[in-house]
């Protein structure tokens, strides 16, 4: 599985922004799939995951309410709808894809999409 993230880039705070994440090879609609994020100087942690056929929903505590992710399994692409966004917010944004049938470890990455949020 091959992953393509974008639709990152410079928001106001209270601003939104879409991020996408085109997955190729002929399982990618079988993978679960997930949203991590990378700010200056700090680790990744996790954002958003969504099970195949968007089964199953979860969210960091820090986005619940502002983010919603979704996919369209017919595109192979993952979703990140970001809205109210923060200055915190900004990180780089990685796509990921974990395997079946327990989903856990994600073993495909894509390169990440910066995402800058101005005060």
């Amino acid at each position: 599985v091959q992953l393509q993230a974008s639709g990152g880039g410079l928001v106001q705070a209270g601003g939104s922004l879409r991020l996408s994440c085109a997955a190729s090879g002929r399982t990618a609609g079988t993978y679960g799939m997930g949203w991590f994020r990378q700010a200056p100087g700090k680790g990744r942690e996790f954002v958003a995951s969504i099970r195949p056929y968007g089964s199953s929903t979860s969210y960091n505590d820090s986005v619940k309410g502002r983010f919603t992710i979704s996919r369209d399994n017919a595109k192979n692409t993952v979703y990140l709808q970001m809205n109210s966004l923060k200055p915190e917010d900004t990180a780089v944004y990685y796509c990921a894809a974990a395997k079946p049938p327990s989903y856990v470890n994600y073993d495909y990455w894509g390169r990440g999409t910066l995402v800058t949020v101005s005060s």
